[in-house]
């Protein structure tokens, strides 16, 4: 829960921003990289391993949306997450 809180205030875009591109590109980049972990000790987890591939997916989709209305957001958000080289 601390993680994710700090997670929020780091990407939000005003005081009471939740639920933005931005903040939600983010936390799903918390948890595929903790469930991508959690995948490399069980390999056998194929349920875990599904989740994660439609959290990737959805993850796609927002910064898709997020470079079709907002090219400079999308840039500093993958910079600063480290998604792109």
């Amino acid at each position: 829960m601390e993680s994710k809180s700090r997670i929020v205030q780091d990407f939000r875009l005003h005081e009471n921003d939740t639920g933005s591109a931005d903040v939600q590109i983010a936390l799903l980049t918390d948890r595929i990289n903790r469930l991508t972990e959690h995948l490399q000790k069980n390999n056998k987890d194929h349920s875990s391993r599904r989740g994660l591939l439609m959290m990737v997916g959805q993850r796609r989709c927002l910064l898709n949306y997020l470079h079709t209305t907002d090219t400079s957001r999308y840039q500093a958000i993958t910079k600063k997450l480290k998604l792109r080289k």
